[in-house]
């Protein structure tokens, strides 16, 4: 089991920690609350083994970092974690599912990727980010990983215009080096979208630009979430140090 530094947000109430899930039933506490924001909230087709769970065959292969609220006990945020280890022992990550990962080869022993990320929907002041991120960077530190690497996720309620206008923001100033890009299995059709829309960028995005990471190129469409999929991957050795010394805990 992983030792993370405790963090803990006591500047305003509620109570917040963030840890590692122990066992089988922590696990399920990330699964109930993946439910309940991906289906019950988002609409997102999800094959369901157990009712109220999102389960997939990835869970059993990955670490599940668990924000809790101390005063009630319940789980408000969760990040997924499949090392690399890992991913070689299930075949691949799973964002290759939506990715082809060709020209990331060469960062496969050293690559973290991230997934499932969630907030409970009265918890998104920034204070439960915070703290994921901040058992993220222990996480890579702990354990000497070199690349984190995910999807961040971009609603389709719109057709995909704010979408290709994020991306096409994004892809000016912060396009990955060719040897990291990666290529959609199912691309969004950016020349039939809008892609002038002046839009913020979405927090979770925001979180990882801010560290330094790369959008290694065009939004995959996730048909069963309704989503646009951005893939952003992060050097920890390179990651901006102004935001590092934030989270990174020495």
């Amino acid at each position: 089991m992983l030792n993370l530094q405790s963090h803990t947000q006591t500047h305003s109430k509620p109570r917040l920690s963030v840890a590692l899930a122990r066992n089988e039933s922590e696990i399920r506490e990330a699964q109930r609350l993946r439910y309940r924001v991906f289906a019950e909230e988002m609409g997102a087709r999800l094959t369901i083994k157990e009712a109220g769970l999102d389960q997939d065959h990835f869970d059993a292969y990955c670490d599940h970092l668990l924000v809790r609220d101390n005063a009630s006990g319940e789980v408000v945020g969760t990040y997924r974690i499949l090392p690399p280890h890992q991913a070689r022992r299930i075949g691949g990550y799973y964002s290759e599912q939506e990715f082809d990962f060709t020209r990331l080869a060469h960062l496969r022993d050293s690559m973290v990727e991230i997934g499932r990320s969630c907030v409970h929907a009265d918890y998104r002041g920034g204070a439960v980010i915070t703290l994921l991120w901040s058992g993220l960077a222990d996480y890579l530190r702990v354990r000497d990983y070199d690349y984190l690497m995910g999807c961040a996720s971009i609603s389709m309620a719109d057709g995909g215009h704010t979408a290709a206008s994020v991306y096409r923001r994004l892809a000016e100033t912060r396009l990955a080096p060719v040897e990291w890009q990666v290529f959609p299995r199912h691309p969004l059709q950016l020349d039939q979208l809008d892609d002038t829309l002046k839009l913020s960028t979405p927090p979770l995005i925001k979180g990882y630009l801010r560290v330094g990471a790369f959008v290694c190129g065009e939004p995959a469409w996730d048909a069963d979430f309704n989503t646009a999929d951005l893939m952003l991957l992060l050097s920890v050795k390179e990651m901006n140090q102004l935001y590092a010394r934030h989270f990174m805990h020495k």
